[in-house]
């Protein structure tokens, strides 16, 4: 695998061309969307990196008498070239300058967190690490050893995943309260969205995937065999033969159970890869096979439709959950053993979940038996929504570190659904939310920026 897609890539790190602000915003409502995790390994097989010479170590900057080093800079724009090629078109000088301001505001926006408080502990790293792996479709044995490949030490990839977790944690608290959409706000992105001057919306739609997996110890001749048998899949696919069959009996996949089908959502929420293989595709045609790091994908397009339309259809689940909070009563690691015996007690039929969640949750659905509802995509923050998407009906989750608390979830049911007028206006008010949230991520990192102290010394050289 030439690229590890982690929570670092599509929750927090921002392009180098945006790096005066600050991407990946979570909100504080369980009931709301904030920053994506990410959702399947999706990235193409990369360029080689270029070659940079190091050259010897000393402070380019300091933020707050805080300094960073020109062994810092070379290593982020050392992966930013391997994660995003597009990025060789700056010099080098360019691109050094970009990334030492990215690395300011990171560091001004750790020492605002710092200063507030905010902690992520080490479970909440471990369950991110485990998610990285399960996203690339690897054992956390696995990912240390790519990630040591990459140039990562373990410590240094855990450092980072606190970091970013802990940028979304001040995000959440600095940006969410100051959010208000209104109604009208709402009826006037309706109408444009409705006569097009919203076009730039992505339309929902629904992917159902076969996986080649290709291991990465393959060698050319094992990829070209594995290619071939991938092309030969999507070709009886084309000719007729029931896609959920062919997934059930041969694909790699963790979801073929389900036939493969990812489920009605945004196109935002989808790999950007299936998107693009299935961009020109007709609903019920046959796309691929692809490459990604995890292998060939063979892709169907089951549906697509216009947000807000009449017709808007989307995969909505039923979901309940236990809430335990984060407090001083009880620490993450007791809160995870009591969710455990909770979950336990289910699966033995000793426990009904609803009961227990009445008893026990401590948010507002306790006293529906921890009843969230029929949910569309979107509604639940990434962390929570990535734990809920690999349940199948009836099954209870293990317990979830969320930057709420910790939760026990339990899915009731899935279906393929219009949404009604009230939600169509819910999910345009989420929608128009992001999108607020996104302008005021970038205004408040410019604030942050501007009340920190930085002294410039000598710049970067790669």
């Amino acid at each position: 695998m030439n690229h590890l897609r982690s929570i670092l890539t599509l929750a927090c790190l921002a392009s180098v061309a945006t790096a005066s602000g600050a991407q990946g915003t979570g909100i504080t409502d369980i009931m709301r969307a904030g920053p994506r995790l990410a959702p399947a390994p999706t990235a193409a097989p990369r360029p080689p990196v270029p070659n940079v010479q190091r050259s010897a170590e000393y402070i380019v900057a300091l933020v707050n008498s805080e300094p960073i080093t020109n062994t810092e800079v070379q290593a982020r724009a050392v992966r930013i070239l391997r994660d995003n090629p597009e990025a060789a078109r700056y010099s080098r000088q360019e691109l050094m300058r970009l990334v030492l301001e990215r690395l300011i505001n990171e560091r001004a926006q750790m020492q605002v967190a710092k200063e507030q408080g905010i902690r992520v502990d080490d479970i909440a790293i471990d369950q991110a690490e485990q998610t990285v792996a399960r996203n690339n479709q690897v054992s956390v044995t696995d990912l240390r050893r790519r990630v040591a490949e990459e140039g990562l030490s373990q410590e240094q990839f855990r450092r980072e995943l606190r970091e970013q977790l802990t940028l979304i944690r001040l995000r959440d608290r600095e940006i969410e309260n100051k959010i208000k959409i209104t109604d009208v706000e709402v009826d006037q992105f309706i109408r444009d969205q409705r006569s097009g001057t919203n076009a730039a919306i992505p339309p929902n739609i629904n992917i159902a995937q076969l996986l080649v997996a290709v291991p990465e110890s393959a060698s050319d001749a094992d990829v070209a065999k594995l290619q071939q048998r991938a092309q030969g899949l999507a070709q009886r696919a084309r000719a007729g033969e029931d896609f959920t069959k062919l997934v059930q009996e041969f694909s790699d996949s963790p979801d073929r159970a389900s036939g493969g089908a990812i489920g009605m959502r945004s196109a935002e929420r989808y790999p950007q890869l299936l998107v693009e293989a299935t961009q020109s595709t007709p609903v019920n045609g046959i796309a691929g096979p692809v490459r990604s790091a995890a292998g060939f994908h063979v892709l169907k397009l089951l549906a697509k439709s216009q947000p807000n339309s009449g017709d808007a259809v989307v995969t909505q689940t039923q979901v309940r959950h236990i809430l335990l909070l984060n407090d001083a009563k009880r620490t993450t690691a007791e809160s995870i053993a009591k969710l455990n015996q909770f979950k336990q007690q289910v699966q033995n039929g000793t426990a009904d979940f609803a009961v227990l969640a009445r008893d026990n949750s401590q948010d507002g659905s306790a006293k529906d038996g921890g009843d969230l509802g029929w949910a569309r995509p979107g509604q639940f923050v990434p962390e929570f929504e990535e734990a809920m998407n690999r349940l199948a009906p009836g099954q209870t989750s293990d317990p979830l570190v969320s930057r709420f608390g910790v939760h026990l979830i339990q899915v009731v049911g899935r279906r393929d659904a219009k949404l009604s007028q009230a939600e169509q206006r819910e999910a345009a008010r989420a929608m128009l939310r992001q999108k607020r949230i996104a302008e005021a991520t970038e205004t408040w990192a410019q604030e942050v920026r501007a009340r920190a102290y930085v002294e410039m010394r000598e710049p970067p050289q790669s």
